[in-house]
């Protein structure tokens, strides 16, 4: 999935906790000087600055599908070699990096699978492949109340509950479906304070992902229903969510 957004509208929406989780990933992931990494389905570069800032923008790539993202990382991490193209086609020679990463983006990918096996493809024998996703199944993600209050009202509609890696131990099945049995992993946990509704209520009126699709096709009057719905399931006042990821980092060859 291509975002069709700015960088900024995504980073109102989902960098308040992408940002913090790119730093427990780097830190799972023990990047070191001397590596070169490839981010995947890069975005807005959350996790690209940080693997600049451990191994230097001439030993990191990035790839997104989105024009809009490829060009914020660019700007964002001056000198990283910064392609668009997609997970499941990498633009990147075998065995050119020691390690790729995909944050937030398997639930994304077309046929994660296939977008796995050629992160393992660009990663030199030894190399490490990893990747994060949202707990929709569990409904800790960060859009989980949003959900909650589309399905009180629509029952029928489709919404974020059960993409790929999205449940406990199926982000290691993926892996697993991809060739790599050497794995690792772990949870990453995220708390984003907000002052208030209207704060947390704003970025989903942006167009950004699926919850922005789903909002932005609503009429006036169903998309107020929806945010007085959403309203009623927060607190009042100043309020925190914590949002949590399946994390999961494999060995090459």
């Amino acid at each position: 999935m291509a975002f069709d957004v700015a960088a900024g509208a995504y980073a109102q929406f989902m960098g308040r906790y992408a940002e913090p989780l790119a730093d427990q990933f780097a830190e799972l992931l023990g990047v070191r000087p001397g590596q070169r990494a490839l981010d995947v389905g890069c975005g807005p570069g959350a996790l690209t600055e940080r693997l600049v800032a451990r191994l230097g923008a001439h030993a990191v790539a990035a790839v997104d599908p989105s024009a809009s993202f490829i060009e914020a990382v660019r700007a964002r991490c001056a000198g990283a070699d910064v392609r668009q193209g997609t997970a499941e086609s990498l633009p990147f020679d075998d065995d050119s990096v020691d390690l790729s990463a995909a944050q937030l983006v398997v639930h994304f990918m077309s046929d994660p699978v296939a977008g796995l096996k050629e992160m393992a493809r660009v990663t030199r024998p030894g190399g490490q492949v990893a990747a994060n996703t949202w707990d929709f199944y569990g409904s800790r993600a960060p859009q989980s109340v949003f959900w909650l209050a589309v399905r009180d009202l629509d029952p029928a509609a489709t919404a974020e509950s059960d993409p790929a890696g999205a449940r406990e131990g199926h982000l290691a099945e993926l892996f697993r479906a991809a060739g790599m049995t050497s794995l690792q992993s772990a949870e990453l946990s995220v708390v984003s304070s907000y002052t208030g509704f209207d704060e947390w209520w704003h970025p989903y009126t942006l167009g950004v992902g699926p919850p922005g699709d789903y909002v932005a096709a609503l009429g006036p009057d169903s998309r107020g229903v929806l945010e007085e719905r959403c309203r009623k399931l927060l607190p009042d006042g100043p309020f925190d969510v914590r949002a949590t990821a399946w994390a999961v980092v494999a060995r090459t060859g």
